[in-house]
Parts: structure tokens; sequence; C-alpha cells
């Protein structure tokens, strides 16, 4: 599985999920990873709103 997808409380996959509020969201993208010392990096993607609320800047678009 993809780490954007995540399991709703349905079972559902989403193909986008938004971390902070944990929830779907079609307007999520990633914000930040977290580095792993045995595996690839994992993705932390948000949703507009959350983007807002905290602050945060989509990874590539940081000044």
């Amino acid at each position: 599985m993809d780490e954007r997808s995540e399991r709703g409380s349905s079972g559902k996959v989403w193909p986008n999920w938004c971390h902070y509020h944990k929830g779907p969201s079609a307007t999520a993208v990633m914000v930040d990873f977290i580095e792993r010392a045995s595996a690839a990096p994992v993705g932390l993607y948000a949703c507009a709103p959350c983007r807002e609320q905290r602050g945060l800047v989509p990874v590539g678009r940081c000044p």
C-alpha cells in the first residue's frame, strides 16, 4: 500500500489522506516526511484547511 493511502474507519482505502485531521481529503499534499533507518522515508500529507491552520508549507515550496 502506498504511504499516501490509509484505511478509514470503514476499512476503505483513501488515496488522499490528511495525517493531521486523520481523514480523507481531496486537497492533501506532502508537507513533511519521516526518515527511517531501515526503510524508505514516509511522507506526511496535509489538506488545505490543516495547512492553513498550522502554517504548513508543501514540500518543495519552502523558501
